[in-house]
């Protein structure tokens, strides 16, 4: 067993050095990107071929896998908060929204919100088109025990009154919140972050000195983060490597088949969402196909990296550089993005999924009530926890609960939550950048002139060209 394991850690070490290679030769993150998903899905095929996906030989490789996968997650899990942080607190102190906070920070929320509960309704369709009902599935040990951990990670929150969980948002202990200790920990943040840029515009004001001091340290700061960010960005494609080929290696396929349906309604969902976006962006006059070209590169990394957070220094950085939104604005709908009105996993999932079990709770999802207060609680419950890992189960354990329906029955799609989760962060990426878009132009402050210019220009985001 030993030497089978050596030889699997030496087929990752091979694929490892030709993403190596490809950088050298100065191939494109993209393409580097594409090529890690796709070199990960055929090895972690043909490993769960040789030995079958639950052999002690694929879980001791994969053991190993992992110091390249789930180090790379750890990483950026390490610099989200940070990222956060000082994202919002540079969007006050470098000027760019010394004007009109209320009103662009309004805007935002209410277009993540308002995008929330339109994929609300299009999941809630979705689930009736297909006529999925949980009655139709299995679950196993794998599920219960997963769903258990879930549970208890997730605390009290979802027994909390809506009141309760608003008030819960905010951050009693901000320095606890920096550790991501809590569900509402990214929202907690943000709002903090908020507060100390108001703090400092009103310093501003009145002792100019000071608040210059201020906010050079944190333009000194958010330099220093952002090439963090960079650093952890370029583990990319390694990153993405080793998480593909233990999601091929690892993952029941007969599950995936017997699921089939339901990931192809999800998936039909999501793209109708992403239409959504692309018509509100051709509503508000700016051409969709110019936003599809430029955002590729950003959604493609969400859709492998599965993780908003992490893409968060990309999306704004397009926004800001390829789609001619105000740093500021950028920075708000990219932090807001992350924790309030996810589309993807605090939309769609968690309205599919109350849809599927409510026959067994005896409800009727093809009544006007029950539909019309399951958007009203999706949107609401957006609010704060897709942000964190797990978002999407998080998300639709508080749904469920708000609505009486049996939260256990989520467990039932946790052994392909992968496959789904990778399409749903690409939508949740989309909708923050949307929301950025649309904002600047209703607030007449997006740069006409960057968002119409050729993407792939010399003065384009160097992060996606030179990682």
């Amino acid at each position: 067993m030993t030497v089978q394991v050596l030889l699997n850690i030496l087929g990752m070490l091979i694929i490892l050095f030709i993403l190596y290679s490809m950088q050298k030769r100065f191939a494109s993150f993209t393409k580097r990107v594409f090529a890690a998903l796709g070199l990960g899905i055929l090895f972690g095929l043909l490993l769960q071929f040789v030995y079958g996906s639950g052999s002690e030989v694929i879980k001791l490789s994969v053991d190993w896998f992992n110091i390249a996968g789930n180090g790379y997650i750890k990483l950026l899990q390490m610099v989200v908060m940070p990222l956060v942080f000082i994202s919002i607190l540079s969007a006050f102190t470098k000027a760019t929204l010394s004007h009109n906070i209320g009103k662009i920070g309004g805007l935002i929320i209410g277009l993540l919100v308002g995008t929330t509960a339109i994929a609300a309704a299009i999941g809630i369709g979705a689930s009736l088109a297909a006529d999925l009902q949980s009655l139709q599935l299995d679950q196993g040990a794998k599920e219960v025990a997963q769903l258990e951990k879930i549970e208890k990670t997730l605390g009290n929150l979802e027994n909390m009154s809506a009141p309760q969980k608003l008030v819960e948002l905010l951050p009693g202990n901000p320095f606890l919140d920096l550790t991501g200790a809590r569900p509402t920990s990214t929202i907690a943040v943000v709002i903090f972050s908020a507060f100390l840029g108001m703090a400092y515009l009103g310093v501003k004001r009145k002792k100019p000195d000071q608040a210059d001091m201020f906010a050079k340290m944190t333009d000194a700061l958010y330099t220093i983060i952002m090439r963090v960010v960079t650093l952890i960005l370029r583990l990319t494609p390694y990153g993405v490597l080793a998480l593909m080929t233990k999601i091929a290696a690892t993952s029941d396929l007969n599950a995936i088949w017997r699921l089939g349906k339901f990931v192809l309604a999800s998936y039909v969902a999501l793209l109708i969402m992403f239409g959504v976006h692309l018509l509100l962006i051709a509503l508000s006059g700016l051409n969709p196909l110019t936003y599809v070209k430029k955002a590729i590169p950003v959604l493609t990394f969400a859709f492998t990296s599965r993780s908003s957070a992490g893409t968060l220094p990309l999306n704004v950085q397009t926004q800001h550089k390829e789609l001619g939104v105000p740093e500021g604005i950028a920075n708000f709908a990219g932090s807001f993005g992350i924790s309030i009105g996810q589309n993807g996993c605090a939309g769609i999932y968690p309205a599919m999924l109350a849809v599927m079990v409510a026959p067994a709770a005896g409800s009727d999802p093809t009544s006007p009530t029950f539909i019309l207060t399951l958007i009203a609680v999706v949107a609401i419950s957006s609010f704060g926890v897709a942000g964190v890992g797990g978002g999407a189960t998080f998300s639709a354990l508080i749904v469920l609960s708000t609505m009486n329906l049996p939260v256990a029955l989520v467990g039932l799609l946790i052994s392909i939550e992968p496959l789904i989760d990778m399409a749903r962060t690409a939508v949740n990426v989309s909708g923050s950048m949307t929301a950025g878009l649309l904002t600047s132009k209703v607030t007449k402050q997006l740069d006409m002139g960057i968002y119409g210019k050729h993407a792939g220009a010399e003065d384009s985001i160097p992060p996606l060209q030179n990682l």
